[in-house]
């Protein structure tokens, strides 16, 4: 059976990959398997300097529960129309949606955030990751340009600028 597998965080740019990938497999007629990457506190190093196993069950618990509220978020009572899998994997994201997309005939779906210099330098792109290691065909999801007007709206209520009314207004 052929599989499209997304990454789910409950970010925008992760829901609009994640409908993407539901059209996707519709039209594929392949299942869906949502992927949620976890990680212990402390990362890797974190595991290994005595975090017990019942932390790390209650680290998984957060996650699976945190990937039931990301796929309601995104279907709520409407189910995607495919065969739908959800994942709870332990490990970075990159690595997780790749090692979970082994087969060349799966499809790995991946959205694909604004990404300033400042967040590049903190955090590696997922989506470079994937481009780079998968053994199947990846789709980039670019962000909804929405998005971008929500995170210019946050910026100036940050930063307290007031609204000028003739940004409202379509230019003629």
């Amino acid at each position: 059976m052929r599989r499209v597998v997304v990454g789910a965080t409950g970010t925008p740019g992760s829901l609009a990959a994640l409908h993407r990938a539901a059209a996707e497999a519709r039209v594929r007629d392949a299942e869906l398997w949502v992927v949620l990457a976890w990680q212990s506190p402390g990362g890797e190093l974190g595991s290994r300097n005595g975090l017990g196993a019942t932390a790390l069950a209650e680290c998984r618990a957060a996650a699976v529960e945190r990937l039931r509220e990301v796929l309601d978020t995104a279907f709520g009572v409407l189910k995607p129309g495919v065969a739908l899998s959800g994942f709870a994997v332990r490990g970075t994201p990159g690595a997780a949606l790749v090692g979970t997309a082994r087969d060349p005939d799966d499809l790995l779906v991946v959205g694909t955030g604004p990404r300033g210099p400042l967040r590049r330098l903190v955090r590696p792109s997922v989506a470079r990751y994937c481009l780079a290691h998968a053994a199947c065909p990846v789709l980039a999801v670019p962000p909804s340009p929405l998005q971008s007007d929500l995170e210019a709206v946050h910026r100036r209520n940050t930063w307290r600028i007031p609204l000028d009314l003739r940004e409202l207004t379509p230019e003629q």
